[in-house]
């Protein structure tokens, strides 16, 4: 079996309604990219990516289609390892996480998904089959969203199924964002794990600060409370913050989560699929977790990330993300009380609705 073609695109999905944090400001659309890898006897993958507004989405398809594509004709799809090493060095010298990481994990999902349809089993199960149900929550992108449009979000979230909420911080000042929480404390009550995301907003100092008033309103953890490369930061706020820190959807390599791991600067180590290397380097992060005997937790693609969750022993919470592609699914991800379920269907299971797809085409 062969690579016969490999064909790239490029989407501006909008929002349904604008989303705010203390990073990107107001977001309208994201990027999409993806990538169809198809084989001489008839079989395909489907991988993708994305990028915030339409920052980067053309630079990752161009460097697919100059650079990667040609690397991967007539290659045998199911020497993955072999692939993703040929191309990180390949791209090594340009790359090294950033957009090379994008590139190649859009690639590495789609074989991934290849070889699981072949073998006709979910990627789930395919990839260990630990369960296939995992504990979900509602990843808010809400910032500026007043309290009782937040309260209101919340509310449809808990009714679509969800008993885990996330809400973003980082306004101008911290008493604004304390009174949120609490607020958000009380109206869920004490039984539903609340979560907060600084979207690596505050300096070291500033997000103690912060961690040592959230841990008064029972927050299950605080993500990405600094830039992501200071990782004896990161382990400053967990000790003396007194909060767990998620962290780790802008880190691109396992080398990054290694140091990160090694620092002690999170309790739950977070790769994103999409950014990290694909389903081959994820794998590899979560194992580094379980081996310092941390849960692993995700970062958008949820309906990705729910195989990766349920195929390892060490999977925490599956972030349902607020760039997704619903509106384009033929089956979305089902949410009930509180876990998604990954499918049974062979592969990733991800199915375009690519004729409403090509409406938001890039080109």
């Amino acid at each position: 079996m062969k690579i016969e073609a490999v064909v790239c695109e490029l989407f501006n999905i909008p929002l349904p309604q604008v989303l705010t944090d203390s990073t990107h400001g107001e977001m309208h659309h994201f990027s999409l990219v993806t990538v169809r890898v198809r084989c001489d006897d008839g079989s395909e993958g489907l991988g993708y990516t994305y990028t915030v507004g339409k920052t980067g989405g053309p630079s990752v398809l161009a460097l697919l289609t100059h650079d990667v594509v040609p690397l991967l004709l007539a290659e045998d799809p199911r020497r993955i390892e072999r692939l993703w090493e040929k191309m990180w060095w390949a791209l090594h010298y340009v790359g090294r996480g950033g957009i090379a990481s994008f590139a190649i994990s859009a690639v590495d999902v789609a074989l991934w998904d290849l070889k699981s349809r072949q073998a006709g089993e979910p990627l789930w199960r395919f990839l260990g089959g630990h369960s296939n149900r995992v504990r979900a929550y509602a990843g808010g992108i809400d910032l500026q969203l007043s309290l009782d449009e937040l309260q209101t979000q919340t509310q449809a979230n808990l009714d679509r199924g969800f008993r885990a909420i996330k809400m973003k911080v980082g306004r101008e000042r911290l008493a604004d964002d304390v009174e949120r929480v609490a607020a958000m404390r009380e109206f869920l009550g004490l039984d539903i794990p609340l979560m907060v995301d600084a979207n690596m907003r505050w300096s070291v100092e500033y997000a103690i600060r912060a961690a040592q008033e959230f841990r008064n309103h029972d927050v299950y953890w605080l993500e990405e409370p600094t830039i992501p490369d200071d990782f004896e930061g990161h382990r400053r706020v967990q000790t003396e913050g007194g909060l767990a820190v998620a962290s780790g959807e802008n880190l691109h390599t396992i080398y990054e989560f290694q140091k990160l791991i090694e620092a002690g600067g999170a309790a739950f180590p977070e790769p994103d699929v999409s950014n990290v290397g694909g389903v081959t380097a994820w794998l590899k992060v979560a194992r580094l977790a379980e081996a310092h005997n941390l849960p692993v937790t995700s970062h958008g693609v949820h309906d990705l990330h729910v195989h990766l969750l349920a195929a390892v022993p060490n999977d925490s919470f599956l972030e349902a993300h607020g760039f997704g592609l619903e509106a384009f699914l033929r089956e979305p991800l089902p949410i009930e009380d509180g876990f998604a379920t990954a499918p049974d269907r062979p592969g990733h299971g991800v199915e375009f609705d690519w004729i409403r797809l090509r409406e938001h085409s890039a080109k």
